[in-house]
């Protein structure tokens, strides 16, 4: 593809400088901006409500909350990491960025539609941040009827409009990058010359549109039966709480591609970018993108084993739930095979991307025995599916995304930060998240259960050690805030392309003109044209 660089002075961030602009830009770059200042003050106020459930789990007896201020902790953390950073934080912020870069765009399909997501994100983070300062909801971040439905005199109301309002911005924001992606590729974009981030991107859009309606009318029922009385889950009016468990998890477990996907794409990029090589099996890794977006929406019974389902279909979505691993040992396998005799850069994102792989892996493996019939029995409800949970959505997906976020910092602010950090933040993160969780595997196998807030001492030990973890493991995580703040000001000019990655938004100036491009870029080859030469740059 032909390199076109601009030295312009005008950039997207010094065109306009005053507030209004900023609040009601078209500018799809400033908008992936203004949703990661959201996404970031919600990560570290999801990261405070984790901090005093590990200070609480320090000890055996709950000597720092009662049991109720306790459920409301790790309901509000589960509401406000999962709704407010996993689901957003790559599609919204990251794909929102450079997509349309990506693919040669001058902006995505419907600026004003991708403005007001970020409004209606924000109107529904409003509502539930509304709800903790009124004293937060107590349910679980899955609503369960019928503590839900029923009783409870916490803020559910309130929290279910609130997540409710925000499933309109999945929806139009999945909308914006399918068509934005099927219609405005530069001239010579062919589907098998897109990067596998935009592979990424179009499968989750796939699962934004048809599965979010799904959770949207669900937590809609919930909030007129607890509103109107209505029998829809609660027993006590004719309802079947097993139906709100269908439903949520009909969405949530796609939902759970939601947030793994795009970090996917992220880490294909990276791995390329500082191997210096072209993806192997570049066609297979984009179809398995697909592949998993359809699979996930066969597989959310198996939250329900010990619902009372049928032992005929648990036996299919055990199946099914084993193949839906398929098509992701791909992407691990292709990525391994691509870093094979490549020349290793070994940078900020690229350290990111190890510990991405790491993680992810032990995740993975560790879905397999929840989709077991056997061993989901012994092992449901306890630590076991929350340190498995973490280890796909927060040491994947989160790992994806600080990947990510490195990677296309210097695009993004014209600045470069200090690598030397950046490779401390990510090795205490990596480190900080296994001492933090990989406890809870034995602690859930030994049959501790998880949302207790009291224990048997000879669990003391584990929880320790998990909360020792879990302190190195903020330091991580301030870590790039600061100094991807202090770059702002003092980081070094990046200039266009200082990766010297393939890519049209690196053919471009950092940070990118309003416009993008001053002419249509014209694609005459694959996305990861590497050449034998440019490997010497490791």
């Amino acid at each position: 593809m032909e390199t076109i660089v601009y030295e312009e002075p005008t950039t997207y961030l010094n065109h306009q400088h005053s507030v209004a602009s900023w609040l009601l830009t078209y500018d799809h770059k400033r908008i992936g901006i203004l949703y990661l200042i959201v996404v970031t003050f919600a990560f570290f106020l999801g990261g405070i409500f984790a901090t005093l459930i590990r200070l609480e789990l320090a000890t055996p007896a709950g000597d720092l909350f009662s049991a109720d201020v306790y459920n409301r902790m790790f309901t509000m953390h589960g509401v406000t990491m999962v709704f407010f950073v996993l689901v957003p934080a790559v599609p919204a912020v990251l794909g929102n960025f450079v997509m349309p870069l990506m693919i040669g765009a001058k902006d995505v399909a419907f600026p004003k539609l991708n403005l007001l997501s970020w409004y209606v994100f924000t109107i529904g983070f409003i509502f539930t941040v509304a709800s903790m300062i009124l004293g937060g909801v107590d349910t679980g971040w899955t609503f369960y009827t019928p503590y839900s439905s029923q009783g409870s005199e916490s803020n559910v109301l309130l929290t279910g409009i609130g997540v409710f309002i925000t499933g309109f911005s999945s929806i139009l924001t999945g909308v914006n990058f399918m068509v934005t992606i099927h219609r405005m590729r530069a001239p010579g974009m062919t589907w098998f010359r897109l990067p596998l981030f935009i592979w990424a991107l179009y499968s989750t859009a796939l699962v934004m549109v048809l599965g979010t309606p799904v959770i949207a009318i669900t937590l809609l029922m919930l909030v007129l039966e607890r509103g109107l009385h209505l029998g829809i889950f609660d027993p006590r009016l004719g309802g079947d709480p097993v139906l709100f468990q269908h439903l949520f998890w009909f969405y949530s477990h796609p939902a759970v591609y939601i947030m793994i996907l795009p970090p996917m794409g992220v880490i294909s990029e990276v791995i390329a970018c500082f191997s210096r090589k072209n993806v192997f099996g570049y066609s297979f890794v984009a179809f398995s993108s697909l592949a998993i977006a359809v699979f996930g929406f066969l597989v959310w019974a198996h939250h329900l084993f010990v619902a009372g389902i049928s032992p005929y279909s648990a036996l299919i979505f055990s199946f099914l739930s084993f193949a839906v691993a398929i098509p992701s040992a791909v992407k691990t396998f292709n990525w391994t095979a691509t870093l094979y005799e490549g020349a290793i850069w070994w940078k900020t994102p690229m350290m990111f991307a190890f510990g991405f792989l790491g993680l992810f892996l032990i995740g993975g493996l560790t879905g397999l025995f929840l989709a077991s019939l056997g061993l989901d029995v012994h092992l449901t409800d306890t630590y076991f599916v929350v340190a498995h949970f973490h280890y796909i959505m927060v040491g994947g997906a989160i790992m994806g995304y600080f990947a990510g976020l490195h990677y296309w910092w210097p695009k993004i602010t014209g600045r470069m930060y200090n690598d030397t950090l950046g490779k401390l933040a990510a090795l205490l993160i990596f480190v900080g998240f296994n001492l933090t969780f990989g406890p809870q595997f034995i602690l859930g196998y030994l049959g501790m259960p998880r949302r207790y807030h009291v224990y048997p001492p000879e669990f003391q030990v584990l929880n320790v050690l998990s909360s020792a973890g879990a302190s190195i493991l903020a330091v991580g995580y301030v870590l790039p805030a600061l100094y991807f703040l202090y770059s702002l000001k003092f980081g070094a000019e990046a200039g266009a392309n200082p990766w010297k990655a393939t890519g049209l938004e690196w053919t471009t100036q950092s940070p990118p003109l309003p416009e993008n491009f001053r002419t249509t870029p014209v694609v005459t080859e694959g996305a990861y044209a590497y050449s034998k030469r440019e490997m010497r740059v490791a």
